[in-house]
């Protein structure tokens, strides 16, 4: 059981129950700081009714006032006249959004899907939006970040917390948000319909990159795509007025430009030149193919209303055979299929280096459209075609042998063709030549024949070389001897021709001493003769003869008279006197005669000594003793 109350407690129970129904009486309401007080009246004194279609009170007609009560206490609301709901305020999170929906006001005129934007302090002031000429439906503008009173009877008020019941998605009341590198296509979904002629809005100023619906349709925007685009960052975008798509930037790698076709812009003024006759060149905002190309980097472009070719500045290799490159360009190219004149058929490989230079890339898009175009319709014919005439003109042996003047032929030519299309042909090279099978049959055959020959010729100049090697080995061997042989020889050949030069220089010698003798002796002789002859003139031959023997023994000292005279007297020692007389003679000196055999010209015999035999001319010798 609970315990009874006192005195003192049904006391302070009848003050305040006294105190409520004096409030009642009152017309006491009270607001809390956090909320909001909705009126509803519920009778009207003055008669007034709401004009037609009308929600919302002005004038204190009955029904939803348009004054909301603040936070505080209010007097004057009786039960009876008045119902006050109590509403809690409008928090809008940091990163999110909130749409109204206005249940009151003018009708939204035909050509227009969200009501315009008037004064209102961001729909806090219901009076004011209605009077400002307010307009129901979805409003084209937003709340952000923030708390708000609102009047709800007017408002709804769409936030992330609530976006499923008003059959939308959260994130779509999410602040959007852009990545660095991307860029944002923008689509509006209100405002004038877009010029006839054209795909995309043209650039409106000052609406915040559309964070100002109201300005955008003020400045005469287009509904539909826009050619503005939206940069990274955060936007507070209202997701009834337009819709973004996020797109990669426009990457440009190095060693390529990138050409921008424009399918929007205000004027089509052709900045290329009389000279160029083969398109259009526009300056960068303008309808068409922009004169000035896009250099390696990222770009922020609108890729649904622009298209961006990219071209190669560095040297570009097209293949007409089985192999493709990374570019892919010439994926579609195959072995050229020529004929000679000859009547073969055969398919020959090419490669074609081109370069496309920066400033003639527009040239060349504006002429052909893209890249696979000029492999296509310009590359491929131009290169396809030179290659089959030029085949005519030869055998095909003509053409395997003489490939490298074919080559530079036909790099001229094409460096030439394709000068007038703004394309540098860098060179142009022949690869693979197929033959047909049986005529490289023929040439296989013959080269395997040349080849044994070759290999014969070459097997016999070894057996050749090594004779050769084992008939300098063998010399090697013997070279010693080989050596001492040829030593031996040339030192015999030497002293032979020493000894018979000796031998020469001897008889020369002996020759020429003979020849002065006989020389000498035949001009003593002659003179002898002169002289001989000359005395016989003058004293006759007798008397000169006997003048010349008289002489001869005076100068030769012989003696007619004995030195020593043995004589018998009738003495006995006259043998002995003799003998003394001899020895002492010999003792002085006095030497006998040598005898010199002197030819007296005309005498036919020799003069001797008295002590000596004589020499008769016929050789036989007469002894003759002194008398």
């Amino acid at each position: 059981m609970g315990k009874a109350l006192g005195f003192p407690g049904y006391w302070s129970i009848g003050i305040l129950g006294g105190v409520a129904i004096a409030a009642s009486c009152a017309g006491l309401v009270v607001i809390s700081e956090r909320e909001v007080g909705i009126v509803v009246k519920k009778v009207s004194f003055s008669g007034r009714q709401l004009p037609p279609g009308r929600l919302i009170a002005l004038n204190g007609e009955a029904g939803y006032q348009a004054d909301t009560l603040a936070p505080g206490w209010h007097w004057g609301y009786w039960p009876w006249q008045f119902s006050v709901r109590k509403e809690p305020m409008i928090v809008v999170p940091q990163g999110e959004i909130a749409l109204i929906v206005a249940n009151d006001g003018d009708s939204i005129p035909l050509e227009r899907i969200l009501g315009k934007v008037v004064p209102c302090d961001n729909f806090q002031d219901a009076r004011e939006f209605l009077t400002n000429a307010g307009e129901k439906g979805r409003q084209i503008g937003f709340l952000t970040a923030g708390t708000y009173r609102i009047n709800t009877a007017l408002f709804k008020v769409i936030t992330a917390a609530n976006a499923s019941s008003y059959d939308m998605r959260p994130e779509d009341l999410a602040v959007y948000s852009l990545q660095s590198d991307k860029v944002g296509v923008v689509t509006t979904l209100a405002g004038a319909p877009i010029d006839p002629g054209e795909i995309a809005g043209s650039p409106i100023p000052d609406h915040d990159n559309f964070q100002n619906g109201q300005k955008f349709i003020e400045q005469g925007g287009r509904r539909g795509l826009q050619q503005q685009i939206l940069l990274s960052g955060s936007w507070n975008l209202n997701p009834w007025f337009v819709r973004v798509e996020q797109v990669p930037m426009t990457e440009i790698p190095i060693g390529y430009v990138g050409v921008v076709v424009s399918f929007v812009g205000d004027s089509e003024d052709d900045v290329s030149g009389a000279a160029f006759t083969h398109g259009n060149l526009v300056k960068a905002g303008n309808k068409g193919v922009w004169v000035q190309p896009l250099y390696p980097g990222k770009h922020p472009i609108n890729s649904r209303v622009m298209k961006v070719e990219l071209v190669p500045t560095i040297n570009i290799v097209l293949n007409w055979s089985s192999r493709t490159e990374r570019h892919k360009y010439d994926a579609n190219l195959e072995a050229l299929r020529v004929r000679s004149n000859d009547g073969f058929a055969f398919d020959l490989e090419v490669s074609q280096i081109i370069h496309v230079g920066a400033l003639d890339a527009p040239k060349v898009i504006s002429r052909v459209g893209s890249m696979q175009n000029l492999v296509d319709n310009v590359l491929e014919p131009s290169v396809g075609n030179y290659f089959r005439n030029s085949a005519q003109d030869y055998t095909v042996l003509d053409f395997l042998n003489a490939r490298s003047e074919r080559q530079t032929e036909a790099a001229e030519y094409i460096k030439t063709a394709l000068r007038s299309y703004d394309v540098q042909a860098i060179d142009t090279l022949i690869g693979d030549i197929q033959p047909p099978a049986e005529l490289m049959q023929t040439q296989i055959d013959r080269k395997m024949a040349e080849e044994q020959r070759k290999t014969f010729e070459v097997q016999q100049m070894a057996q050749t070389q090594r004779q050769q090697l084992v008939r300098e080995t063998s010399l090697a061997d013997i070279q010693q001897e080989l050596v001492k042989s040829e030593q031996s020889v040339t030192i015999a050949e030497l002293k032979a021709n020493a000894q018979i030069k000796q031998a020469t220089g001897e008889a020369e010698s002996i020759r020429l001493k003979a020849s002065g003798e006989a020389s000498a002796i035949r001009d003593t002789g002659s003179a002898k003769a002169d002289t001989y002859r000359a005395g016989v003139e003058a004293l006759g031959e007798h008397n000169y003869t006997a003048m010349q023997v008289m002489q001869i023994i005076g100068e030769s000292q012989v003696r007619l008279i004995p030195d020593v005279l043995v004589g018998s007297n009738g003495g006995n020692n006259g043998l002995v006197d003799g003998l003394l007389s001899l020895i002492l003679w010999n003792q002085t000196g006095n030497q006998p005669f040598d005898p010199q055999h002197l030819k007296v010209p005309g005498a036919n015999e020799t003069i001797a000594s008295p002590t000596q035999p004589k020499i008769a001319s016929n050789g036989v010798s007469k002894s003759e003793a002194p008398s």
